[in-house]
């Protein structure tokens, strides 16, 4: 009789470290109650077979999990690329059936992906590797396959928070071995709901904007002679910028100081946090958005003229907070979602408001999930 397993990844939402990650920098993040699910059934051969609702099916031959070219961006590159790292660490993996559903809408701003990438890191861990692997190892597999085998040049963020699961700080400046405190924040007790709202854009074709990001860090920390903005002294940064501006362009000057910026956000809304200053914590998170779409300019794709999906749903929730709550682009950006905490008297005409613009169903009310990626009795 076939025996099946059920595993259960959430997806997250950014809090506060908006494109900090690639730079080693800090985030603030948390773990939320969508999920993506896989029911698992081993089948006797050396091929995982994937079956995901609204997707074609697909296989990955375990007796070859080299980088395929023809894979990049797809999920079978993802899926090839946890099970290399695992099998580089001994694993001795199997075939398995594998049907996959999802509440983490692609696009969302939630991170379809990387609860994907922890899903499969879960499922290849607890079956075939003795549970050895953290989830913070399991994080930095999931990254390994994006960057990799599927082409995207992400951060450790998006993995680690769906992986660690709940409220959870972490402080990249040793990627191998990040720093990751949980924190213990009852947001509805302090009388706030967090709300992710689709801008209606979507993230295809935006891979070039975002590796953009990255790569010009790159070409700022190539005058210092360092790899990461981490890595520079905010003092030798501003010492440096009248001979910088004529290396690096503006934009990518700009983008620096947000994420030095930035850093220091987040550990402003971790103390926040901690001594339940709501006050303070909301602000930080308005700077935050504030700083992305001034210096980071991840709100409108360039040359973006008729949409600007990100930049109006910003605007609305400006117009509708009336100086109350928070809001901020939400996660890489350019397309995709806004996040905002709402006053829970608020919620109800919120939601209706913003719903009347941007269409049914566009403002999701979410809780944090305490469980990372993990196996469903």
């Amino acid at each position: 009789m076939e025996k099946h397993y059920r595993f259960s990844a959430p997806g997250r939402t950014e809090i506060g470290g908006n494109h900090t990650d690639h730079q080693h920098g800090c985030v603030l993040a948390a773990a939320v109650n969508l999920e993506t699910l896989a029911d698992v059934t081993l089948n006797g051969s050396s091929t995982i077979c994937v079956r995901s609702e609204g997707y074609s099916p697909f296989e990955v031959n375990l007796t070859d999990l080299s980088v395929h070219e023809e894979e990049k961006n797809t999920t079978a590159a993802l899926v090839r690329g946890v099970a290399a790292a695992f099998a580089r660490r001994g694993a001795k993996l199997q075939g398995f059936d594998m049907a996959v559903s999802s509440t983490v809408l692609p696009g969302s701003g939630l991170s379809s992906s990387a609860a994907f990438e922890v899903l499969v890191g879960t499922v290849l861990n607890e079956m075939f590797f003795h549970k050895k692997l953290s989830a913070i190892e399991i994080a930095q597999i999931g990254q390994y396959a994006e960057n990799v085998y599927f082409g995207k040049p992400c951060g450790l963020m998006d993995q680690m928070a769906s992986s660690v699961g709940s409220l959870v700080f972490i402080d990249f400046e040793d990627p191998a071995k990040p720093e990751v405190e949980k924190i213990s924040f009852d947001l509805e007790k302090a009388g706030y709901a967090l709300c992710i709202i689709d801008s209606g854009a979507d993230h295809a074709d935006l891979t070039d904007e975002y590796a953009a990001i990255p790569a010009e860090m790159k070409q700022v920390c190539r005058f210092f002679g360092k790899e990461v903005l981490r890595q520079i002294p905010e003092e030798d940064f501003f010492a440096a910028m009248p001979e910088l501006r004529k290396t690096v362009s503006d934009r990518a000057i700009l983008r620096a100081m947000h994420i030095y910026e930035e850093n220091e956000r987040v550990r402003g809304q971790v103390r926040a946090l901690k001594n339940q200053d709501v006050d303070t914590f909301l602000e930080l998170v308005t700077e935050s958005g504030r700083s992305s779409w001034m210096y980071l300019q991840n709100i409108t794709p360039a040359g973006a003229v008729v949409h600007q999906e990100v930049a109006v749903a910003l605007a609305l929730c400006k117009k509708l907070l009336e100086g109350k709550g928070a809001y901020r682009v939400h996660g890489g950006g350019f397309a995709g979602t806004v996040q905002a905490f709402v006053p829970l008297d608020m919620l109800d005409a919120f939601k209706n408001r913003i719903e009347a613009v941007l269409g049914k169903d566009t403002c999701h009310v979410l809780n944090v999930r305490e469980q990372g990626g993990v196996r469903v009795n």
